[in-house]
């Protein structure tokens, strides 16, 4: 079977590498001629919306994928009308639009931080006086890693955060105070079986993710996993999704979700039976789900903007390295690293000497 995968960045990369044992061949569609996914497929070369491309693509491909979400939802539309796309493009549309997130979260039952939109500097000095301060100012698209992004602290941030905006569709959210912030990863089959992935506890810096743990028998996993199959189910979805939450006092408020693998799911490939991204592929290739249980305890290290040695790296005890094959430059994942412990006192202890050579290496 050949899978198509919009995107030929690190998530193709490791999809591929799952999918390679299972006898899946690839063909990967990506405007980037360096792309880190395309020695392990075909690399159509071109731009996302090359109608050439796409017709190669849903004549070749069994079905298509995608690594990321701000792939074009017209083009996975388009794709869906030739050929299976999974997940639907309607997830797609969803999750590119924090305000029709938003209403969508509302919709069915997901608690969220309180926001409005936001169309003109009136408008958010008028909506300021119900969000309060602090707050974010977000562009509505095309937002990862903490770009398009302004915290609000008071009146004086108001102009300079809408100029950086440059006027583009925005919302505005009243800032959490969480205890925590978690994500749940959740996989849907065509035939409509879910399984969960154990809550994964995260730590952000500059709106990056830089440390994942994954947590045995939280007390907020049944909550998430309640959450996240709302999410599921109304979008008749498959494939893997991960479902950023908040935890405030023992209550979870939703962030956004990725209707993707993802970046906190990475723990899984050492640290579960099955890993997120073989069970993606399992999943929309109509294949039986795998297990999704820890393997001891696990977490999961990004590398931002810079490499320590490799043989630094796998000096140290029980630790994994997985390098995306990708130029250093400032602010770019370009390799993550696994650690699997037998005991959470274990885990925290082989953390630390990773989590300090990749703050040696951080050029974010």
């Amino acid at each position: 079977m050949k899978v198509g995968v919009l995107g030929a960045g690190q998530l193709a990369r490791m999809m591929a590498l799952a999918g390679v044992p299972l006898g899946l061949e690839f063909i990967f569609l990506d405007p980037s001629a360096d792309a880190c996914a395309n020695r392990l497929g075909e690399h159509l070369l071109g731009d996302y919306n090359d109608p050439e491309l796409l017709a190669q693509l849903a004549e070749r491909a069994d079905v298509v994928t995608y690594e990321f979400e701000n792939v074009p939802a017209p083009v996975a539309e388009f794709l869906a009308t030739h050929t299976e796309v999974h997940p639907e493009p309607n997830a797609l549309a969803v999750a590119q639009d924090r305000l029709v997130e938003k209403r969508f979260f509302d919709d069915i039952g997901i608690p969220t931080a309180q926001y409005a939109a936001i169309d003109s500097l009136a408008t958010l000095k008028r909506v300021m006086n119900i969000i309060g301060y602090p707050a974010i100012l977000k562009s509505r698209t095309q937002g990862y890693d903490g770009k398009g992004q302004s915290v609000l602290r008071s009146a004086d941030d108001l102009a300079a955060a809408w100029e950086l905006l440059q006027g583009v569709p925005a919302i505005v959210e009243g800032f959490v105070a969480f205890d925590r912030e978690v994500s749940i990863i959740a996989v849907r089959s065509v035939s409509g079986e879910i399984a969960f992935y154990p809550l994964a506890e995260n730590v952000h810096r500059g709106g990056i993710l830089r440390v994942s743990t994954a947590r045995v028998n939280d007390a907020m996993q049944q909550a998430a996993e309640n959450y996240v199959t709302r999410l599921l189910k109304a979008l008749d979805y498959v494939g893997v999704l991960a479902l950023e939450l908040f935890d405030v006092g023992g209550e979870l408020i939703a962030n956004e979700f990725a209707p993707r693998v993802h970046n906190s799911g990475h723990w899984t490939i050492e640290g579960a039976e099955t890993s997120q991204f073989e069970n993606h592929l399992r999943a929309i290739t109509g294949l039986p789900l795998g297990a999704t249980g820890l393997v001891g305890q696990s977490a999961m290290v990004n590398f931002i903007g810079g490499l320590p040695e490799t043989k630094d790296l796998l000096a140290l005890p029980h630790t994994h390295c997985h390098l995306y094959d990708k130029a250093p430059r400032k602010g770019r994942k370009v390799a993550h690293a696994t650690v699997r412990a037998e005991s959470s006192e274990q885990l925290a202890e082989l953390l630390q000497p990773l989590i300090a050579l990749a703050d040696e290496v951080d050029d974010s």
